[in-house]
């Protein structure tokens, strides 16, 4: 055993210094803040600690090789234990809380449903066909692509929309939601537990990003956001594959019948008009 950590140590050192170097960085960095005109950008140290790791990957300035990227990614889970530890602590002491809103826990689920209404028709206008009813009917995570790979198949268009919504959520998912939470926050409309709650959306990583974001600001509410967003995350895990079998997947594929004779011939239409006008040149 000790030998296979000295082992994994010197093989990916450069990731442990890079961590370590990132981590530095980006607490120096700080919180910065912007104004958007829709509400204020906030940047936490977690988002720049992204950016900058990204521009030293495979992709770019090639300071670490695929399989140390690889190594890397599989260490977030890691890190994340911790936090994870402390939510479970935080719930067992706000346990009264945590039943005097339980209905509103239990009822959050149906408000991921809603998302379906956006993305949807965003999709069909981007081009997306039978695709749209795998990358809108939830979050995607690893329940939902093995549901829509046991339903449709692996080589089903569904299935492919499904698993490129995957990739993207675990590439950005986490600075997406940081920033969002962020933005939503400044427009001063919601309470600030109705936001934890809604940080729950069925990721670890993706919920830990927006209740740290929350909880940086509304100090007053710092120890309850990570419990309700936790408790809410476990039960969009437990109820999320449920609701997408028996209500997301249905009601996506209801409405991409209804909406895709329309809406996809929008999409259409421009791309005929966009060829003439090439061609005509």
């Amino acid at each position: 055993m000790e030998s296979s950590i000295k082992g994994r140590l010197l093989r990916y050192w450069k990731v442990y210094a890079g961590a370590l170097v990132l981590a530095v960085l980006s607490d120096m960095i700080g919180i910065v803040k912007f104004d958007i005109g829709i509400g204020t950008l906030t940047l936490f140290p977690m988002v720049f600690a992204t950016i900058i790791g990204g521009l030293f990957g495979p992709d770019l300035l090639r300071l670490f090789d695929m399989k140390e990227s690889g190594a890397a990614g599989a260490m977030v889970l890691v890190c994340l234990a911790p936090f994870m530890a402390k939510m479970g602590v935080g719930a067992g002491a706000n346990l009264a809380r945590l039943v005097e809103v339980g209905p509103a826990l239990l009822l959050q689920e149906f408000g991921n449903l809603g998302t379906i209404l956006i993305s949807l028709p965003v999709a069909l206008l981007l081009g997306l066909k039978k695709e749209a009813i795998g990358a809108c009917y939830s979050i995607n995570r690893d329940s939902n692509l093995g549901l829509t790979t046991d339903i449709y198949g692996p080589d089903a268009p569904e299935t492919k929309g499904t698993f490129a919504v995957y990739i993207v959520g675990s590439v950005i998912g986490t600075v997406f939601m940081s920033l969002l939470a962020s933005i939503v926050a400044s427009w001063n409309v919601f309470h600030p537990l109705a936001l934890a709650m809604a940080s729950g959306v069925g990721s670890g990583s993706m919920m830990t990003a927006a209740a740290g974001t929350l909880a940086a600001i509304y100090p007053d509410y710092a120890e309850v956001i990570p419990v309700l967003g936790g408790a809410s995350d476990m039960l969009t895990g437990i109820t999320g594959i449920y609701m997408g079998t028996f209500i997301g997947l249905p009601l996506t594929t209801w409405l991409y019948n209804k909406l895709e004779p329309t809406v996809g011939r929008i999409f259409a239409r421009n791309t005929i008009n966009s060829n003439a006008g090439g061609e005509a040149e």
